[in-house]
């Protein structure tokens, strides 16, 4: 019985993470000021590491696979309220697969031990892979199969300055963020005790 009731627990969290992810990609819808060179300044990043932070790696993974899931088959959820399986070959689709990794990473490293600075460096490796992997295929996108002139490696790179200080920034917060959380309303569920 305790089992089902967890289960029901950790759908719920991962529920909600799936629904803030969305929220967080489509930010700008509210505030379309928050945009650089036309690209919106989105909150993924920071519920990716959040959810690895809060939910652990398996689950916190498998929120960000769904919300991607659910982007692909048409749900507009994706920045820019977009969805649908055209979305593979986005030049932004490798921040969207990054995500998941992020989540498992983040979490895996935040399992090891649950402090603020494992937390923080846990954040700040989920940054890392974000930007390796994202960056890395925007440029592959731009150059192979978005068309047009194509991008720069380092042009690509250097583009991606604002977003980086702003999830670098946010990076930290979501490492407090998490540590404040388990200390009052995740101590009272049974969240930590399943992990």
């Amino acid at each position: 019985m305790k089992t089902s009731r967890l289960s029901a627990y950790d759908m719920t969290l991962g529920s909600l993470f799936v629904a803030l992810m969305a929220i967080g990609a489509n930010i700008t819808a509210f505030m379309p000021f928050l945009q650089v060179m036309g690209v919106p300044l989105t909150l993924q990043t920071f519920f990716a590491i959040l959810a690895g932070l809060v939910l652990g790696s398996r689950l916190g993974s498998f929120s960000v696979l769904v919300y991607a899931l659910l982007g692909l088959v048409g749900a507009p959820i994706f920045a820019g309220f977009k969805g649908g399986i055209s979305t593979l070959i986005s030049p932004t689709f490798g921040f969207i697969l990054s995500f998941i990794v992020v989540a498992y990473a983040v979490g895996k490293i935040a399992e090891s031990k649950r402090n603020l600075p494992t937390y923080i460096t846990a954040a700040l490796v989920g940054i890392v892979l974000n930007y390796f992997i994202g960056v890395n295929l925007f440029y592959l996108a731009m150059n192979f199969w978005v068309g047009g002139d194509g991008i720069g490696f380092i042009l690509a790179w250097s583009s991606m300055v604002p977003f980086l200080i702003k999830d670098i920034g946010l990076a930290i917060v979501s490492a407090f963020f998490a540590i404040r959380l388990e200390k009052t309303l995740l101590q009272r569920t049974p969240l930590r005790q399943a992990a």
